[in-house]
């Protein structure tokens, strides 16, 4: 039995007002992408991970913060318990399902792609715009840097 699309805007909206916000959201619009072609061959390229689901904490106080952690030793499992998805029509306790890191080892291994870079990111989802341009993507792009990525992978959850 095929379960119709989940309608997602509508939902967001709804969780949004269902929160106690006075606005409705405002979908993210940008002017200039800040996205640049790649500039060697995948082969070549040292690739990196950047999801919004978290590392596993038991003791988690305060808003969230970026972090990083090892893509040679990954995660078995990341908190995403917070985030917002339909959990009736799909679950993330397949790792891989939402963050391919062994899929982009077996890819390193082949040789499709030049190397994995030491970390992954998380990137915080407190749905601030303003938080997210202003200090968390130029954290993450910092240490994309410091670690000479030169492909991220975006995988939101």
């Amino acid at each position: 039995m095929n379960s119709p699309p989940v309608q997602y805007m509508q939902k967001s909206r709804a969780y949004y007002a269902a929160q106690g916000y006075e606005k409705p959201y405002r979908w993210a619009n940008f002017e200039t992408v800040p996205f640049a072609p790649l500039v060697k061959p995948l082969s070549q390229a040292t690739v990196t991970l950047i999801t919004t689901a978290m590392p596993v904490q038991d003791n988690r106080q305060g808003p969230k913060q970026v972090c990083s952690g090892s893509m040679h030793n990954p995660p078995q499992q990341l908190f995403n318990d917070d985030l917002f998805w339909d959990k009736d029509a799909t679950h993330t306790d397949d790792l891989d399902s939402y963050f391919p890191i062994h899929h982009l080892q077996a890819l390193t291994q082949s040789s499709r792609i030049g190397r994995l870079a030491s970390q992954f990111h998380c990137a915080p989802t407190d749905y601030s715009q303003r938080r997210t341009l202003e200090a968390d993507a130029p954290e993450i792009l910092r240490r994309c840097r410091e670690d000479k990525v030169d492909v991220a992978l975006l995988v939101p959850l």
